[in-house]
């Protein structure tokens, strides 16, 4: 499955304020980097792939729309996959600034 187009365009009107994003197509998705790091993706199975702090991971997915991103069949702390449309416009909104948020705290790669 491709990735959601729509989800894609309302996380790209979400961050068009930001400084530093660059778009790229990662993981089957497409992929927001802010300065570098990767914050948040429309997933290639739907939804969001949100980047958060490691040690908020499990308490962050604690409900059947947040769990761990899951690579090579081992979860990722780190990483969740949140079950979205570009219609739950409030949750997405909510991800998407937490993503960024957390991708700022991060150096920034790339000479950015």
């Amino acid at each position: 499955m491709a990735y959601d187009t729509d989800l894609a365009d309302r996380i790209r009107e979400l961050v068009a304020a930001e400084h530093g994003v660059d778009e790229r197509r990662m993981f089957g998705g497409l992929a927001f980097l802010i300065n570098g790091n990767l914050s948040v993706a429309a997933g290639n199975k739907g939804g969001l792939l949100v980047r958060v702090p490691p040690p908020e991971s499990d308490a962050l997915a604690g409900d059947d729309r947040v769990t761990p991103m899951v690579l090579a069949g081992r979860p990722r702390r780190g990483w969740l996959h949140v079950a979205a449309t570009a219609d739950d416009d409030d949750w997405v909104g909510q991800w998407v600034a937490r993503g960024v948020a957390f991708a700022r705290t991060l150096p920034a790669k790339g000479g950015r």
